[in-house]
């Protein structure tokens, strides 16, 4: 092989390791923004333990007003994912005629994952 050869293919094969270590450390980020992201699930029950099917869990962002909804799988539970760890949460439940209390997840909570059971037990307001 030639030199001229050698060095070329030195040349690219540093330029290839350049372009590769370089993108490293940008899939790890957007790994770690992800992992940094909260969670917030749970189930729906009523004032006798049972799960409740078909509630509508409301997520409203104290910061943004947002509100978000989650209708209760065949087993009564919710979860809402990708939330703002800088942001504070209100969550309570709905079905038929009845409403859980509000509950509320902190930005001072340092965890990623929080599990809530939402008791409905209180009745709407008309």
């Amino acid at each position: 092989m030639s030199s001229r050869l050698k060095a070329r293919l030195a040349c690219w094969l540093m330029l290839l390791s350049f372009v590769l270590l370089s993108t490293v450390p940008a899939w790890t980020q957007d790994k770690k923004a992800e992992a940094q992201l909260r969670t917030v699930h749970g189930g729906v029950i009523d004032g006798s333990k049972n799960r409740v099917p078909s509630a509508v869990v409301y997520l409203v962002n104290l910061k943004t007003q947002a509100v978000k909804t989650y209708i209760a799988d065949e087993s009564g539970n919710y979860r809402f994912s990708g939330l703002d760890p800088n942001a504070d949460y209100e969550l309570h439940a709905e079905h038929n005629d009845s409403i859980s209390s509000t509950r509320t997840v902190s930005t001072f909570n340092s965890r990623y994952d929080i599990e809530i059971t939402l008791k409905l037990s209180n009745k709407k307001k008309a």
